[in-house]
């Protein structure tokens, strides 16, 4: 548990400057820890492939991003066949920097992809394996990321998109937040990437998602997706079993060994279009009352709009102020303001409040 405190530095680094990306980090991580992988939905522009990378640079691990096109061909992604050992009969791929080698992959406009780009991509996704001719690697695959503009229509992709666990929908930089985007935008460009979370210390919270005990969120996640059932919202048993990962590597994150109700608000992740996740979360309103993580709060709060689900957030932004690090005081309050009363406020949030009131007195 002591690479916990790392979590929350990796993704600080990796956001520096992107406004309301910090969820796409936190679920990059989410993911990695699942060993599952994330599909992003928006508009180009949004600074998904540059989280991304400095995700990658954060954790030092091998990285590989491509843009598909519709002649995107298989030796752009995964290597030449080796010439030499052609003309000798054998027909093996040089995967040398390629996808196979890498630990985290980009790839954005994964549905682009041509039939047996993505037929490839299935048994690396799937099974971590790359099999081409006579060459079959175990690939050291933490996540992958796939981006898109849109959500495929396509039978056949839509299948493809199942494979990607969480789904992630962006949205660009609301308008009070532009002033914000142009000063971060810039620092951004000069800032520097240093490691923070390695991938070694990450494989190690991977090694101990296995060892969560799951026995007590059984119930009340069964009843949460019967709920979405009774709702008309249907997902496939591989990808409600799938779920009990993300449970899993939400708990291992918020520093237990025993999942609990509080982490069931990966579910929402896990719902694979934007309205069906709006949905979903007014649906399990009730169920997503205690949610809450001390390292992954933006994407818990978003996921289920909660104000405990606020708490760490507010927290942190409480303590840059006290710190000097941010100066928007009097906004902090207000929103402190508007999710908790004089007696629903948490113990440490109040003494935080008192010492921010202190400084715009």
């Amino acid at each position: 548990m002591e690479n916990l405190s790392k979590i929350r530095q990796c993704i600080k680094i990796a956001t520096q400057g992107f406004v309301g990306r910090q969820q796409l980090a936190e679920l990059i991580i989410l993911a990695a820890i699942a060993k599952e992988h994330l599909l992003v939905i928006g508009a180009p522009g949004t600074a998904k492939s540059a989280v991304v990378r400095r995700i990658a640079k954060t954790m030092n691990g091998q990285y590989f991003e491509y843009l598909l096109g519709r002649f995107t061909e298989p030796s752009e992604l995964f290597g030449t066949v080796d010439l030499k050992k052609l003309r000798e009969g054998t027909v093996e791929t040089d995967t040398k920097g390629m996808l196979p080698e890498a630990e985290i992959v980009f790839l954005d406009e994964v549905f682009l992809g041509s039939t047996a780009i993505l037929n490839t991509l299935l048994g690396i996704l799937n099974e971590r394996q790359f099999r081409r001719g006579h060459t079959q690697i175990a690939c050291p695959l933490k996540i992958c990321i796939g981006a898109s503009n849109s959500l495929p229509e396509d039978e056949g992709l839509a299948a493809f998109a199942d494979r990607f666990l969480l789904h992630l929908f962006v949205e660009p930089v609301a308008d009070n937040f532009i002033e914000d985007m142009l000063t971060g935008g810039w620092q951004a460009e000069y800032s520097t990437v240093d490691v923070s979370l390695t991938l070694d210390e990450l494989e190690a919270l991977s090694s101990q998602v296995q060892h969560v005990n799951l026995d007590k969120i059984f119930t009340p996640f069964a009843d949460a997706i019967r709920l979405l059932r009774q709702n008309g919202i249907t997902l496939s048993d591989r990808r409600v079993v799938k779920t009990l990962k993300l449970i899993a590597a939400a708990a291992l994150v918020n520093g237990r060994l025993e999942a609990e109700k509080q982490d069931l608000w990966p579910l929402y992740y896990v719902l694979p279009t934007a309205d069906i996740q709006q949905r979903g979360q007014e649906i399990l309103k009730d169920i997503f009352t205690l949610s809450n993580n001390s390292q992954l709060f933006y994407a818990t709060e978003s996921a289920t709009q909660q104000p405990n689900a606020r708490l760490e957030r507010l927290m942190e932004m409480a303590t840059n102020c006290v710190n000097g690090e941010v100066v928007h005081i009097e906004a902090v309050l207000r929103e402190i303001d508007a999710n908790y009363t004089i007696d629903t406020i948490p113990e440490q949030l109040k003494q935080l409040r008192i010492q921010l009131i202190k400084l715009i007195a």
